[in-house]
């Protein structure tokens, strides 16, 4: 899979924010009520209980893959409408998106990009650098805000502009990844054995242990295969051997990256592992070929973290578990669901594993180990063969976790997007300018979704309260706020909030899940 694919992760949720930006940005505008309608009905069809643990025949599979693509054409075509008329009113060569509700500096990709040798250029004239990889660019467009679209310019042949600040030094050898932040050494055999955290100087790993080390255990539940894991599973254990082929793929100057080929079992694996300049996130993005039957697969990292229990992220926040088993209670939840990150610090440090897809976790002691792929045979005989692909990633860092774990989380979910305009150019002669859509001032409240609302009267965002903390904050839209109310899930409206001008101020409560309406003064209609 090429990396542009992995900005088409949350199509829906995209496709809803860059419409409704579209409608908010020209009254005369639609917003596609039906189609993204149908794209949910489909989406939430296929959140059956059997279908999504893996618990059902092949046949259902077959059809909800070709359902599910459906849906991410769809979307994807809503997309790329919102991005056209969005691009009247920002002008700009390239527009990059950002999706979610954290200012963002890490990288975008341009897919099949190519600026013909031209500079790449900021609304404030500041150059972009670039990097080509396989399939485009990666582009270093600087810090964009929550929810908003940026242009960027190719600047005319011959056009003086100033050289791109040089990236931070990036060092990349088959044994070794290094930017300011980590220090990642890798023996001989393609195993990572030392993560050293160099702005808190802190060794991220114990000594003698292994990291990023696959496992694959003996998997044959007593009940049938796909429905249970039991705890006796890790009583037979076989680490991958050592790599085939270690190689560098990328040297910078805005990202390295090293290739890792290895075999565990029958099994074949492809992993690159990169470092970007300017992030401590270490990133492994993976594809198996996956041949094993009743065989568990896991990757594991032993952390120099001594803590009691660990954080699990859960919808809408987080829950704690464990790390030992010294209680039948503790036992029985050896194995725990989550969804983007879980979480292992200690009074002053810590580090998150962060996924893109994949939600079996167990941490014990010091080792988290992330869930990968199973090989049952009841119901579906061949369920999992074949290509995976899925990234995970490793965030050492200060303190406990805190708004950056969920911040990178989302941007590994939720890639910046890079749009190409076609040229465009806003009309009568309006100038190219970035356009922040809506922001929140407090770290811990997070804008999850922004779509139009189902009666066609404003924005719906819904926010949610993500570290335990009560207090009042202020939402900053991107054009006047006309009024704001409260709302209920079904998007009927409850008390209304306090406005002024763009800001509307609510308080909320610890891991409150808060819906709000918004009616924003449309910009004049544009003209030719």
């Amino acid at each position: 899979m090429r990396e542009d694919q992995r900005s088409e992760a949350a199509p829906d949720h995209d496709a809803e924010f860059l419409a409704a930006l579209a409608a908010a940005l020209d009254g005369a505008a639609a917003y596609p009520h039906e189609r993204l309608r149908q794209a949910w009905r489909t989406v939430c069809l296929n959140q059956f209980h059997d279908i999504i643990p893996g618990s059902s025949i092949a046949a259902v599979y077959a059809e909800s893959l070709a359902q599910y693509a459906a849906v991410q054409a769809e979307a994807l075509e809503v997309r790329d409408e919102a991005l056209g008329r969005i691009a009247r009113r920002t002008g700009g060569d390239l527009l990059v998106v950002n999706p979610t509700s954290f200012e963002r500096c890490d990288l975008a990709f341009w897919p099949d990009g190519d600026t013909g040798g031209a500079a790449v250029l900021r609304p404030d004239g500041r150059p972009v650098a670039v990097q080509a990889v396989d399939g485009g660019l990666l582009l270093d467009a600087g810090p964009t805000p929550p929810y908003s679209v940026t242009p960027l310019d190719m600047a005319p042949p011959g056009t003086p502009v100033p050289v791109p600040q040089q990236a931070n030094a990036l060092t990349c050898t088959p044994t070794l990844l290094e930017n300011e932040a980590l220090r990642v050494e890798l023996n001989e055999a393609g195993d990572i054995v030392r993560i050293y955290d160099k702005i808190n100087a802190r060794e991220v790993l114990p000594a003698g242990s292994v990291a990023n080390q696959f496992q694959a255990f003996e998997d044959r539940p007593r009940v049938p295969d796909a429905w249970d894991i039991d705890i006796y599973y890790d009583d037979r254990c076989w680490p991958a051997g050592p790599a085939g082929q270690v190689r560098v793929v990328e040297g910078g100057p805005l990202r390295a990256c090293l290739e890792v080929r290895r075999r565990i079992l029958s099994s074949e694996l492809v992993q690159r592992i990169s470092l970007a300049h300017n992030s401590p996130r270490l990133d492994f993005d993976t594809t198996v070929e996956w041949r094993e039957r009743h065989i568990l697969l896991k990757v594991a990292f032993p952390l120099d973290v001594l803590a009691p229990a660990a954080t699990y992220e859960i919808q809408w926040g987080n829950v704690q578990r464990p790390t030992h088993r010294n209680t039948s209670w503790d036992w029985a939840r050896f194995e725990v669901p989550a969804q983007k990150w879980v979480d292992l610090s200690e009074g002053g440090y810590g580090a998150s594993l962060l996924n893109d897809g994949k939600y079996g976790h167990d941490v014990h002691d010091n080792v988290v180990r992330l869930t990968l792929l199973r090989g049952p045979t009841s119901p579906d005989p061949t369920a999992d063969l074949g290509h995976h692909h899925f990234v995970y990633s490793l965030l050492p860092h200060a303190g406990s976790w805190d708004e950056n774990t969920v911040g990178q989380a989302y941007a590994l979910n939720d890639a910046l997007i890079a749009w190409p305009t076609g040229r465009a150019r806003p009309a009568a002669g309006r100038p190219g300018r970035a356009i922040p859509f809506l922001a929140v001032d407090r770290p811990n409240v997070v804008v999850e979704t922004v779509k139009g609302a189902e009666d066609g009267r404003g924005v719906i965002v819904r926010l949610y309260e993500s570290q335990r903390r009560r207090g009042t904050f202020r939402l900053e839209a991107g054009l006047p706020v006309l009024a704001a109310w409260h709302t209920n899930l079904l998007e009927e409206d409850q008390e209304p909030l306090d406005v002024e001008g763009q800001t509307v101020t609510a308080s909320i409560r610890p891991y409150q899940i808060m819906t709000m309406r918004l009616e924003l003064e449309a910009e004049p209609k544009e003209t030719t």
